[in-house]
């Protein structure tokens, strides 16, 4: 399931520093960066039911970010 355009992830690797990124690259940081979106949303919902709340906020996914590394 593809959510991220690859056209961000280029620009992504070309602002770390890269001249030229294949699409081999592009679509693996892709799949990368949606894996780990996924595992910090799905921490942050657990935060979000723990404090009461329905909503997630910003705290709460900076926090489950946290909590992955």
């Amino acid at each position: 399931m593809k959510e991220l355009p690859v056209a961000s992830v280029d620009r992504i690797i070309r602002n770390a520093g890269a001249d030229r990124v294949s699409e081999d690259a592009k679509e693996a940081l892709a799949a990368i960066l949606e894996e780990y979106g996924t595992k910090v949303s799905a921490e942050a919902i657990k935060l979000c039911k723990h404090a009461g709340r329905k909503t997630v906020k910003e705290e709460d996914i900076r926090l489950a970010s946290q909590r992955l590394h």
